[in-house]
């Protein structure tokens, strides 16, 4: 959610495996808000590059669960965000004045950022966007893999929930790491990486 090709997380993968393994491309793109636009698009990617991991972050999540058929790493995953989108955000989005105080309360950042859109008709979308990511997470679990921080603070609220995860992925898919939502680059460095590499056999091939 207002994330995109020049965020954090992206920027350091594609610099470490550009200087570590320059035979793996990382291929990084902002995408559209509305998840109906956001899943066309990232059918595209998929069907051009044939990606052999796929990694989604917080609300990035759910588009890159309901991808079948490819190993997916998850970040910080914000299963329950669509709840508040759909079920809560979108009818109160029909009131005057609600999207332009979302709006507000969510600027746009600077870079190559996601340009968030809050109307009823892109907001109800997200309804459909998680029951297809939990469908397809839950049809292939052993393809899935999370990592959580301790000190999330989107734990609170239930928008990033373990036991919504191992509900629906079952246990054992997922570790913690001693960071916030936001995964801090000793984490990506200690962590994610090395699960990347794992996943892609790199370091079985050098």
């Amino acid at each position: 959610m207002g994330g995109g090709a020049d965020s954090r997380i992206p920027r350091l993968l594609s610099a470490y495996f550009s200087r570590e393994h320059p035979g793996v491309q990382v291929v990084l793109r902002t995408l559209p808000f509305d998840p109906q636009e956001a899943g066309e698009r990232i059918a595209g990617l998929v069907a051009e590059y044939r990606p052999e991991l796929v990694i989604g972050e917080s609300l990035g999540a759910c588009q890159a669960m309901r991808l079948r058929g490819v190993p997916r790493l998850f970040v910080s995953p914000s299963l329950n965000a669509p709840l508040y989108f759909g079920y809560l955000a979108a009818p109160l989005s029909l009131l005057p004045g609600v999207p332009a105080l979302l709006r507000r309360l969510f600027p746009v950042k600077p870079g190559e950022r996601q340009r968030l859109d809050f109307r009823f008709s892109v907001l109800r979308k997200f309804r459909r966007l998680r029951r297809e990511a939990l469908a397809a997470g839950e049809a292939e679990p052993g393809m899935c893999y999370a990592f959580f921080g301790t000190r999330d603070h989107y734990r609170r609220s239930g928008i990033v929930s373990i036991c919504t995860w191992n509900r629906h992925l079952g246990k054992g898919r997922c570790c913690r790491y001693p960071g916030t939502h936001f995964m801090e680059e000793e984490f990506v460095s200690a962590l994610l990486i090395p699960r990347i590499e794992d996943c892609l056999m790199l370091k079985n091939n050098e």
